[in-house]
């Protein structure tokens, strides 16, 4: 998806949401996530995958493992949603995803 496509959707959603939000990021080597909440736009947590050892996708399922984790500890997992960032849904952001919610998070 080109940036300006992304952009335009972004500019429609805006984040106005009542629940804590999932935002990951991909680039070639590592992935990033937040977990946001949506009201106050504060960061509750934020992981990489910077220092994993693995293949990528192994490093991606971590990486969800541990944001599940923080989120139980905040007993946030009722309701979260998930924001890929523009980037297909598809291998290490699914990942992160499948391994959020099987952890026993609603996504």
């Amino acid at each position: 998806m080109s940036q300006l496509s992304v952009r335009r959707k972004r500019s429609k959603v805006k984040l106005n949401y009542d629940y804590p939000v999932v935002i990951v990021k991909r680039s070639n080597k590592n992935m990033m996530a937040q977990l946001i909440e949506a009201q106050s736009r504060n960061t509750l947590f934020t992981a990489t995958t910077y220092k994993m050892t693995g293949t990528k996708t192994e490093q991606s399922i971590e990486l969800g493992k541990m944001l599940a984790t923080k989120i139980k500890e905040l007993k946030l997992e009722e309701k979260v949603l998930f924001d890929r960032n523009g980037t297909l849904y598809h291998g290490r952001v699914a990942a992160v995803a499948d391994a959020i919610r099987a952890s026993g998070v609603n996504m």
